[in-house]
């Protein structure tokens, strides 16, 4: 193992963080299993490839997580808040079929070929960090990465705004008749939430190649994480989603096949130890 190995392990982390950060503020909320993040997620990394073709990346870094902001807003309006009395299970069945929607149309749209985006040109080449040459463009992955889970936890511990969703995430009915607008804040993070789906597939859209299969296996890897840091805690999913990206990368050079059991592996040691995950359900 030496320090390029384990810089790739930060990287994956990098991506699980943002991805599950999403995942974990809308089902701490909602108390949904979006099994639509995914889809979202890939959604994102085929935008961005447009944006990027036509435009440029820089561009689609902030385009591309407004679109889907938007798409959070739709899922928020159309499906969760209607049937907000409906059973999870019902909710999440609803998600899983919208994924399946969404892969279809990737699919019609930008056809099932393997794509790739050309990052912009200062970041491409490598970096000399910690005695090695790095690819630049994975470092840049880890620092926004870093920049944007300091930024949301300083946001939810130091605002109105995030004092509410903490509050909601709690106890929603509570929230609620102590005056918190319920529907304004999860409208919010509903639409973060998506967003940050939609950041992390543009960021992940150079680093590693595009397919409509892309979601679904990552998909499975994001609900360990979420499940692993805490249902609902977005600080247990950024932990656990680092840890996980860095075992799984360095477990990869020593042993590939044992690497593949090793999100499951790290959920059963989890939920015996700790049937709540690392962080229990809360949003911190």
């Amino acid at each position: 193992m030496n320090a390029a190995q384990v810089l790739n392990g930060v990287a994956l982390g990098s991506l699980l963080m943002v991805l599950s950060s999403g995942l974990a503020m809308i089902y701490g909320l909602r108390g949904v299993a979006n099994f639509a993040h995914g889809a979202l997620y890939m959604s994102g990394a085929y935008i961005a490839y447009t944006v990027s073709d036509r435009f440029n990346f820089w561009l689609a870094i902030l385009l591309v997580p407004l679109a889907l902001a938007v798409i959070g807003v739709v899922l928020e309006l159309v499906f969760f808040r209607p049937l907000q009395h409906r059973s999870h299970i019902e909710l999440g069945l609803i998600t899983f079929g919208l994924a399946l929607m969404a892969e279809r149309i990737v699919v019609l749209i930008w056809g099932e070929r393997t794509l790739r985006v050309t990052p912009p040109e200062i970041l491409q080449g490598t970096t000399t960090l910690l005695g090695v040459e790095y690819p630049t463009y994975r470092l840049s992955i880890i620092v926004i990465a870093l920049a944007l889970a300091a930024a949301l936890v300083l946001w939810l511990r130091g605002s109105r705004v995030g004092l509410h969703i903490r509050a909601a995430s709690q106890d929603i009915e509570t929230a609620g008749i102590m005056g918190v607008n319920v529907d304004r804040v999860s409208l919010i993070v509903v639409s973060l939430g998506c967003a940050l789906a939609g950041l992390a597939g543009t960021l992940a859209a150079p680093y590693i190649a595009l397919d409509p299969g892309m979601g679904n296996a990552f998909l499975i890897t994001v609900l360990i994480v979420v499940v692993v840091g805490g249902i609902g805690s977005i600080g247990g999913a950024m932990v656990a989603g680092m840890g996980l990206g860095v075992i799984q990368t360095v477990s990869t050079v020593w042993s590939p096949s044992f690497a593949v059991v090793v999100p499951y592996l790290a959920l059963t040691i989890v939920l015996l130890w700790r049937p709540t995950g690392l962080a229990g359900k809360r949003v911190s």
